[in-house]
């Protein structure tokens, strides 16, 4: 065997390092098999290796025996106690599918989507209700004085009254009254959002009176649901917009 197989083998015992082996391997050692035959002195004369060592080194060798696996035969499966068979599992018997059975799907006619009737506005007449847009959308939400303080007054709006009060009198953090100023265009004022004037109906003779292009009609809340139907069918045929119908 070669230097290094034998440096190799020594090393690979415990406590015995590459340095350690080399030394056993220049003292005469080149084999497992003489430095099993050596005694545990002749290993203490070596220099850096105690009688602890020593012991450890020859213990290691005793405990090694060689291979007896490839000797010994293989048992056969059959030598040892039978083995359970695992039964395979047979599949369940599923239900019997039912036929798919082909419905017709019958479209109802879906009625078209009609876009709202809007009037006819001018330009500085569309330009006005932007404006108000615009001023209704940074307007504060005015609130009743004090009802934040007790459940029985309610949050729509009261002017102020008393010598004594601090919203009237618009004191520090008080909240915002109702003033001119709050007001949109004077020419947008009682026009419904979409531009129409709105015009209270009662039947059909009232719907016949407006004008399609600039009124739009609100059916009163006494009016019953067979006349409002009537008026429906009557506001389709003048091409007249309905706000609540």
């Amino acid at each position: 065997m070669t230097k290094e197989n034998v440096v190799k083998e020594f090393s690979s015992l415990k406590g015995v390092g590459k340095a350690k082996a080399e030394i056993l391997y220049e003292n005469g050692f080149n084999s497992l098999e003489k430095l099993k035959k050596a005694s545990v002195n002749d290993l203490t004369k070596i220099k850096g290796i105690n009688e602890k060592l020593a012991k450890e080194i020859k213990n290691q060798l005793e405990e090694k025996k060689p291979e007896e696996t490839k000797d010994k035969p293989k048992t056969k499966k059959s030598d040892k106690e039978p083995t359970k068979v695992k039964k395979e599992k047979e599949p369940e018997e599923k239900p019997e599918q039912k036929k798919e059975e082909k419905v017709e799907i019958v479209e109802e006619n879906k009625k078209e989507h009609k876009a709202k009737i809007k009037p006819e506005l001018s330009k500085d007449l569309k330009e006005a209700l932007l404006v108000r847009k615009q001023i209704k959308n940074r307007t504060p939400d005015f609130l009743r004085q004090e009802w934040f303080r007790y459940k029985r007054i309610p949050e729509h709006w009261r002017k102020p009254r008393g010598m004594t009060s601090k919203l009237r009198k618009h004191l520090g953090y008080r909240p915002s009254v109702v003033r001119v100023g709050f007001r949109g265009p004077k020419e947008t004022r009682g026009l419904h959002p979409s531009g129409f004037e709105e015009v209270l109906v009662y039947n059909v003779h009232d719907l016949e009176k407006l004008n399609p292009k600039t009124q739009a009609a609100r059916i009163g809340s006494s009016v019953g649901t067979k006349k409002r139907i009537e008026m429906g069918k009557k506001a389709e045929d003048l091409n007249l917009r309905l706000l609540n119908l």
